[in-house]
């Protein structure tokens, strides 16, 4: 046998012999982004001349995940957040739905960090000019997807506050101490970093889910509007 056929030889039984590579790693699922709605509805008829105007008393909540959350007023210092069928908010007639962007949050993680957003939203909180659902849902969007509501959707409380000096007293001095405390929650958000990061959510921020107490705080929440 001559070297090369000894060599050629020697070289086949080598390769054969070593291990065959490692398979390389399946990379890491994709975090798949999910749409983010904003629900509005009408809370009076009047809305269907208004709202060629601009105007309209509405009330909105945020979709996500098949969930939507809202805010609504009650009389006790516990979250006035809430969840129901998207686009079937009781007592509303459901007007439309806007796309305001996609986020990779998970079912899980945005219901903590909702929960964790409930937190600032108590319902004895709420109020008709500074703090009501459609504050709540601008919060929720912009922290998701950094996108504000549509102006029309809120436009009627923006007015109402601008001409605040022919409100009752008593709202005066309830819209005073409540910009107290959206400043004092805003300087606390920016120390934190982050406003969206979650914080765990204490016994008395869950989502209230009750039918019956729904149906309640936005009964309220019409009294309040109209």
């Amino acid at each position: 046998m001559g070297l090369t056929n000894f060599y050629q030889q020697l070289g086949s039984t080598s390769s054969s012999s070593s291990p065959s590579p490692s398979p390389s790693p399946s990379p890491e699922p994709h975090k798949e982004s999910v749409p983010v709605f904003l629900n509005v509805y009408d809370l009076t008829a009047y809305n269907d001349y208004a709202y060629w105007f601009g105007l309209g008393i509405f009330h909105s909540g945020v979709e996500v995940h098949g969930v939507e959350y809202a805010f609504g007023a009650h009389e006790f210092p516990t979250s006035g957040v809430f969840e129901v069928e998207p686009r079937r908010c009781p007592g509303f007639m459901f007007r439309t739905s806007i796309r305001l962007g996609s986020t990779t949050m998970g079912p899980l993680q945005l219901r903590q960090f909702v929960e964790s957003v409930a937190s600032h939203y108590n319902g004895d909180t709420y109020h008709l000019l500074l703090k009501n659902c459609n504050h709540f849902s601008e919060d929720i969007t912009m922290r998701l997807v950094k996108h504000p509501i549509p102006s029309w959707v809120n436009r009627v409380a923006r007015i109402g506050w601008l001409c605040r000096c022919f409100l009752p007293e008593c709202l005066q001095l309830t819209a005073a101490q409540q910009i107290c405390e959206i400043e004092e929650e805003d300087s606390a958000q920016e120390e934190n970093g982050d406003s969206t990061a979650c914080k765990p959510a204490k016994d008395d921020e869950h989502l209230m889910v009750s039918e019956e107490t729904i149906k309640a705080m936005l009964q309220q929440e019409r009294t309040a509007l109209i």
